[in-house]
């Protein structure tokens, strides 16, 4: 298969596997996403959203967070992990779309990214899943799969983006980032399957017998 074969087949599969994408973090609108999306660095979904109803309770828009004192968001955040960090980021930012948005998140992603704690794959996604914009957010995770399948040879999450972004067509990048992540944590985990295992991976590379090692930058 040439690269561009196995994206096609790839595609494929994964819009039978999931037909629908439903959003992983429980969120209400484009300010809860994107302080769940925060949350959910080094952490798991399902943990994020163990904490979030706890801390939209105490506060759910970037009026009310901005008068919370950065502890008590930490205490909530805690279990999520790099608490400190990402309670004062959720308090900064929440001040600031106060202060320069009229208390809205922005549908643009250089001024998302100016946001405290929020990084281009969090901006990313939010764009996305938020606001509908075509964007192809690129974690460690995914990282990981494209270079088991061959549709990529990226040592770091930008240049896996850019890769993938010339393989999949514009209008299914919303959907497809979302069901690459749910095929990832179903059947080819990282433990799981070293590009050898499962039936994507068989399928790509029908002779690959050695583990494919995760280039990295």
């Amino acid at each position: 298969m040439t690269k561009q074969e196995r994206a096609d087949h790839i595609a494929r599969v994964l819009a039978d596997l999931y037909p629908e994408t439903p959003i992983p973090l429980d969120h209400r609108d484009p300010y809860t996403l994107l302080v769940a999306v925060l949350l959910s660095a080094q952490c798991t979904d399902v943990r994020v959203n163990q904490v979030t109803p706890a801390l939209f309770a105490l506060a759910d828009t970037p009026e009310s967070m901005a008068q919370v004192p950065v502890e008590a968001i930490e205490a909530i955040v805690k279990p999520c992990g790099l608490a400190p960090r990402k309670a004062r980021a959720i308090r900064d930012l929440s001040q600031l779309l106060v202060e320069h948005h009229g208390g809205t998140v922005p549908a643009d992603m250089e001024a998302l990214e100016a946001l405290p704690g929020v990084g281009h794959k969090t901006a990313s996604v939010v764009m996305a899943q938020a606001f509908g914009v075509p964007a192809f957010p690129v974690d460690t995770h995914i990282h990981r799969l494209a270079q088991r399948w061959g549709l990529t040879k990226g040592k770091n999450v930008v240049q896996t983006e850019n890769d993938l972004k010339k393989v999949f067509p514009r209008e299914s990048w919303n959907a497809l980032h979302l069901r690459i992540i749910f095929y990832g944590r179903e059947h080819c985990t990282a433990r799981g399957c070293d590009g050898t295992v499962c039936d994507i991976c068989r399928t790509c590379y029908p002779r690959r017998r050695k583990p494919v090692q995760t280039k990295k930058s």
